[in-house]
């Protein structure tokens, strides 16, 4: 807890609220290639549906993808199928990995 101007703020990072539940997962950043946001979009979609990613963003600025692969999950053999899946939806992406 943090004190500032007579009121308490709690500070609870995404990490904090994953051990306190027991779970251990694993977040990776990418490097990708992408030509427009809404395409970003789409790739964004396509990864959180592949089967071992527990959640992904795209930044469309940065041309960066964030994966939290699932407890378990080899990070490589999921990023194939996550390449795989943004393909489909856009076939002119590429994922640095």
């Amino acid at each position: 807890m943090k004190r500032t101007t007579g009121r308490m703020i709690h500070r609870q990072t995404a990490c904090h609220k994953l051990k306190r539940k027991g779970e251990h997962t694993m977040k990776k950043t990418y490097k990708i290639e992408v030509d427009c946001a809404n395409c970003a979009n789409k790739m964004e979609e396509a990864a959180k549906n592949t089967a071992g990613v527990a959640d992904a963003s795209v930044n469309f600025m940065t041309l960066k993808m964030s994966v939290e692969f699932a407890e378990g999950a080899e990070p490589k053999a999921v990023m194939e199928d996550v390449l795989k899946a943004c393909r489909k939806v856009e076939p002119d992406c590429e994922i640095f990995f």
